[in-house]
């Protein structure tokens, strides 16, 4: 019910919201009515959004327009609060995102300036530098202050540059840390050892994943389950693959035994990752693995358990959770779903294309642009302190085939989390048969994670809940993390049958050998 509290024959209505950048331009104005229901005739005027920050010249800043406001009687008017809709929701409806795209990969190569190939030592060697500084300078003050209140800030911060040690690891493992093969493998092997990875079982298997990504059998890291696979799932093995938090702890565990439907073990040179010529490379990484378990054991006996424990297993644990977040949402996790592909629709770029930036905040410069992360996959020989002016320069060339993310409201990717309740809530398997699928949600067994994602959405938006009461079911809905609604269509086959009257159902040409970098270490 609209109730109003009117003591002059013209009654102003100012309506004020706010301007974000985030989604682009100005709201246009609008005019109220000129008369209500019960007939009493409103003065019309022009009503503008106001923002906060507008410039001092367009008159619209709050601050501005405060200053120039006279009092007015207003209408008590109860306005019902609509949560503000992800920026990954905002993407055109006609876009079938696994159509084939109209460039090539040496298109996107031509976009990217040339400096951006080049690799310089000195600048690598500087990122190693800072990241074993802050280590054990971090190391040094949370041992010399030794308090419950340092604790929790210590184990965030070394867990955070734990998991940069491994992405400068993983750089040497690529050939993106320099052009000097002995120096990545020094290097990778100091810091991936220093956190129990074994360096040369990790990178061929990443390998893989780079060669294969968005193949749904042939990839590596988080490829998707098909459903008969998913059903078939023992429930311990459910519960840590597709169920948060435990999800988001099983990095340890895929190196010893590797993704369900996989067999194999990083640290067995005899594994199926890899080929027999590789055998002393993982017999090596193998070593210095253990040469590492052996010195934290040393360690333990000398200082103490309980002093390892707060000083390296916490952050240890908690790296682990910042490379399975990364790892699981530049694969996952985008509203409007991603394709993955079998047979003859896969290639490596349509493959590379299906991969998603992420923005981490404070975290890109700490963590080394991790998050620019389609550019990597098309082109993993670029080094990390190019991957922003690249990702940048191929943004033309995309066009809609660059999902945009969405960017952190704040320092800290609080947004993120809603991502990744909500993926795991509804990204559970892909059919077992088709050729460009997408995820399939199992309803039965979501429920709960849709409700923990949809309070976290509410959170990481800061949506405005003061003076309106919300429908959670109708704010869940809105935001696809409620509940169930009575039909919901196969996307795959909505998809296939697209495809079919669109004239995309022929079979997609093998990628040439002139498509792919033949000076690409990781592919060796």
């Amino acid at each position: 019910m609209l109730a109003l509290g009117v003591t002059q024959s013209t009654v102003g209505v100012s309506l004020a919201g706010l301007r974000s950048s985030k989604f682009g331009g100005d709201a246009s104005p609008f005019r109220c009515k000129n008369v209500l229901r019960s007939g009493l005739e409103l003065k019309q005027q022009v009503v503008r959004p106001v923002g906060l920050f507008s410039s001092a010249e367009d008159g619209n800043g709050f601050f501005k327009q405060f200053r120039k406001r006279k009092p007015v009687e207003k209408a008590n008017v109860a306005v019902p609060t609509r949560p503000m809709v992800m920026p990954e929701e905002r993407e055109d409806d006609d876009f079938d995102p696994s159509a084939r795209p109209p460039f090539t990969l040496s298109d996107i190569r031509a976009a990217i300036p040339k400096h951006c190939w080049e690799k310089n030592v000195w600048k690598s060697m500087s990122y190693v530098l800072r990241d074993v500084a802050i280590v054990f300078g971090l190391a040094a003050g949370a041992a010399y202050l030794n308090n419950w209140l340092v604790w929790p800030l210590y184990w965030f911060a070394q867990g955070t540059m734990f998991w940069a040690l491994f992405v400068l690891g993983h750089d040497c493992g690529h050939g993106s840390f320099s052009s000097n093969k002995t120096l990545n493998d020094v290097v990778g092997h100091l810091t991936h050892s220093s956190i129990l990875v074994p360096y040369h079982g990790w990178r061929i298997s990443h390998r893989t994943h780079h060669q294969n990504h968005g193949h749904v059998e042939n990839d590596e890291s988080w490829h998707p389950l098909t459903e008969s696979m998913y059903r078939d799932l023992e429930d311990a093995t459910r519960l840590g693959r597709l169920k948060l938090p435990w999800a988001m702890f099983a990095y340890p565990f895929y190196l010893w035994g590797r993704s369900p439907g996989k067999t194999g073990s990083h640290y067995d040179p005899k594994s199926d990752l890899f080929v027999p010529n590789e055998k002393n490379d993982v017999l090596t990484s193998t070593a210095c693995w253990s040469a590492m378990v052996a010195l934290l054991l040393g360690l333990t006996v000398a200082v103490g358990p309980l002093w390892m424990l707060k000083l390296y297993v916490v952050p240890y644990w908690l790296n682990v959770v910042w490379l399975d977040l990364v790892t699981y949402l530049h694969h996952h996790g985008y509203e409007k779903k991603v394709p993955w592909y079998r047979g003859a629709e896969w290639n490596y770029m349509r493959g590379g294309l299906s991969t998603i930036d992420r923005d981490y905040g404070l975290f890109n410069n700490i963590h080394h642009d991790i998050g620019t992360h389609v550019v990597h996959h098309l082109f993993p020989q670029i080094p990390h302190y190019h991957l922003i002016e690249a990702t940048e320069a191929i943004k033309p060339v995309l066009g809609k085939y660059y999902r945009e993310p969405a960017k952190s409201p704040g320092p800290f990717p609080f947004h993120l989390l809603s991502v990744l309740t909500k993926s795991f809530a509804q990204d559970h398997y892909v059919k077992d048969e088709g050729d460009v699928v997408f995820y399939q949600n199992d309803r039965i067994t979501s429920w709960l994670l849709r409700v923990v994602s949809m309070l976290l959405f509410a959170f990481s938006t800061s949506t405005p809940v003061s003076g309106s009461v919300i429908d959670l079911r109708q704010f869940g809905r809105k935001n696809g993390v409620g509940p169930p609604r009575a039909y919901d269509g196969s996307l795959d086959e909505w998809t296939q049958f697209n495809s079919r009257f669109l004239g995309r159902d022929e079979v997609a040409p093998a990628i040439e050998e002139s498509e792919l970098d033949s000076e690409q270490p990781s592919f060796v």
